[in-house]
């Protein structure tokens, strides 16, 4: 959801206040073990799979009953409600954020089930593979789809989304509709809002208010992680040490990663990251050709644009820019087929609300 905020600023942060050893105390898992056949690595670009957990670990009892999302022991059996392949590039100047449906219509590949068995492999919706076989199962799905082979893994829960949050005090979100969605709790009248880490989380899963269901949230968590970004690389927290450690403990502090992501990788990245401004992160939803597609079994899933979708996974494979220049005229705006927006823009100036 908001994990690139961490890697482009908390992450930076520590090459000069020291915090090295918050890195080292990341929580780690072997999200690789046993994938095999992966595509081959064909630049010095870092991608990046990002995983929000539904996990409510480290959550008062309090804030469980404000969001009304249940006890730890109801949500058992984690399940992922955000997908996001971050890519950055060769030279650090360039990112891209995809929001991968949690509904994508996916062929699940053979693994073992909870019984010790081999599970053959079947078609499903792309979030099952994190259920059904945690990090490893969900890379190999995303990386048979998408050609792009995975760097790093990182895996953040509802507590650290909510912490990041609220160590930044609030982020700054605008609605162009009211919100009264009935399954996040969340109700706001159209216009500009502060919110803390708990209401932030319920504007990020909200899904039922406006017809769009993932999609319109995807779209929403886009535009979220524009405002943290902003928020997060402002003047008023990079240069307030207090509120800058508490952002780099509170995200890092909840946040799972492959071990290969050690103390070194982070700082070297930290360094080569600080000129990367909001204006070159882009940020989109994978290409679809079909909203409502039944297939398989698989009822009520989503379809990749059979054009569209392997164009931009091969740009990102091969590090090339989403924007196409226009060489009629150096003016002119470049074209952007994969409809993709910054993490600059502001939704109640864009229109995007």
């Amino acid at each position: 959801m908001t994990i690139l905020s961490v890697s482009i600023v908390a992450i930076s942060a520590m090459t000069w206040l020291g915090l090295g050893r918050i890195a080292a105390s990341l929580t780690k898992i072997d999200a690789f073990n046993g994938i095999k056949n992966r595509p081959a690595k064909v630049s010095s670009a870092v991608n990046y799979l990002i995983a929000g957990s539904d996990t409510r670990e480290g959550l008062t009892p309090e804030e469980l009953k404000k969001l009304k999302v249940g006890s730890t022991k109801t949500a058992a059996g984690k399940r992922s409600d955000t997908i996001l392949l971050v890519h950055i590039s060769k030279a650090r100047d360039r990112a891209v954020i995809v929001s991968i449906p949690r509904d994508t219509f996916a062929l699940i590949p053979e693994h073992t089930g909870t019984t010790g068995k081999t599970v053959s492999p079947q078609y499903s919706k792309i979030n099952a593979s994190f259920a059904w076989g945690g990090a490893p199962l969900l890379i190999q799905t995303v990386e048979n789809m998408t050609g792009v082979r995975i760097d790093h893994y990182v895996e953040v829960n509802f507590t650290g989304f909510v912490r990041m949050v609220d160590a930044l005090g609030g982020i700054e979100i605008c609605t162009k509709r009211d919100i009264n969605d009935p399954k996040s709790y969340l109700v706001l009248p159209a216009g500009r809002h502060n919110l803390g880490g708990l209401d932030a989380l319920r504007y990020v899963r909200s899904r039922d208010f406006d017809g769009m269901g993932d999609l319109g949230r995807m779209k929403r968590q886009q535009q979220f992680i524009g405002a943290m970004l902003r928020k997060a690389t402002s003047v008023g927290v990079l240069l307030n040490p207090v509120k800058l450690l508490d952002f780099v403990r509170s995200g890092l502090g909840s946040v799972t990663t492959d071990p290969g992501l050690n103390q070194g990788d982070l700082l070297t990245l930290g360094k080569e990251l600080r000129n990367l401004s909001a204006k070159n992160v882009r940020t989109l939803t994978v290409p679809l050709k079909s909203y409502n597609y039944d297939a398989q079994g698989v009822t009520s899933s989503v379809l990749w644009d059979p054009v569209l979708a392997p164009e931009l996974f091969d740009r990102i494979k091969t590090d090339s820019p989403l924007l196409d220049q226009v060489q009629a005229s150096p003016s002119a705006t470049p074209i952007d087929k994969f409809k993709s927006g910054s993490a600059a823009d502001d939704p109640c100036s864009s229109g995007n609300g």
